[in-house]
């Protein structure tokens, strides 16, 4: 059965050991550890003490390779994915999320597929190539900003992560992507986009991807991967509306996964 984790970027602006507080408060199975600015989030240590004081495990590590986190643990990106894997054993976790290189990023986009490959081979950890998207500048223009591709379906991974926010922005069929990725899928970031040019991580239901219907379509496929609540709550003006948003989004995952509280 998929565990249904929380990623601690859903309560961004609050911080790393917040998220293990709201995901102990409302039931999630587990956390995904946004590796980024906050420091928290770059130490195994303080990780594994938020984990056995809440009670809540780490489901997977997303290494740090945003742009606003470029800079985190160096700049040379296997270092960085290295690093990750090492943190994912620490914690007890088996998942890495990774995004796949940027087009500027060449050498390491050249080696990606096969050095991901020989990665999870040394390490045991599963790497999970993230779906991104084409950056469009209008509704009618496309730029592609990632190789080998924003598609990790045109690739042979071994492992595979869908977006459904970043899926919106491609306007990419959720269902069609996870038969074509087939028995690679092993990781979930649910959320919800309305199609538009902006990444929008809303809460899943909210927007146009039929969130619902692709969870029941990976759960009546034998799905048993990580299904991770990444939602934006950052427009959250108390605690009590980032509460509701969090709470409406794990009861959503559990109604179309068909998973009853514990």
């Amino acid at each position: 059965m998929s565990l249904i984790g929380l990623s601690t970027s859903s309560v961004y602006p609050e911080s790393t050991a917040h998220a293990f507080g709201w995901a102990a408060q409302l039931g999630y199975d587990a956390v995904e550890v946004m590796v980024g600015i906050d420091s928290l989030s770059q130490q195994s240590s303080a990780l594994t003490q938020l984990v056995e004081h809440h009670g809540v495990p780490v489901c997977a590590v997303h290494a740090p390779c945003l742009l606003f986190t470029q800079r985190v643990w160096g700049i040379e990106p296997w270092g960085k994915l290295l690093r990750s894997a090492e943190m994912a054993h620490e914690v007890g976790a088996d998942v890495v999320v990774v995004h796949p290189p940027f087009r500027w990023q060449r050498e390491y986009a050249a080696g990606f597929v096969t050095g991901i490959a020989a990665l999870e081979e040394s390490t045991g950890i599963a790497f999970a190539v993230e779906n991104m998207y084409p950056w469009r500048a209008s509704s009618r223009r496309g730029m592609e900003m990632y190789l080998p591709g924003w598609d990790p379906s045109a690739e042979d991974y071994a492992n595979t992560t869908i977006d459904l926010s970043h899926a919106a922005i491609a306007r990419t069929d959720v269902i069609e992507l996870a038969e074509r990725l087939g028995d690679s899928l092993r990781h979930v970031h649910l959320t919800d986009g309305t199609g538009s040019a902006k990444d929008e991580h809303l809460v899943p239901g909210r927007g146009v991807t039929g969130a619902g219907e692709f969870l029941r379509h990976i759960a009546a496929s034998g799905f048993t991967g990580h299904v991770v609540l990444e939602i934006n709550t950052r427009r959250a003006t108390s605690r009590p509306e980032r509460e509701a948003d969090l709470r409406e989004s794990l009861e959503f995952a559990r109604e179309h996964l068909g998973v009853h509280a514990g």
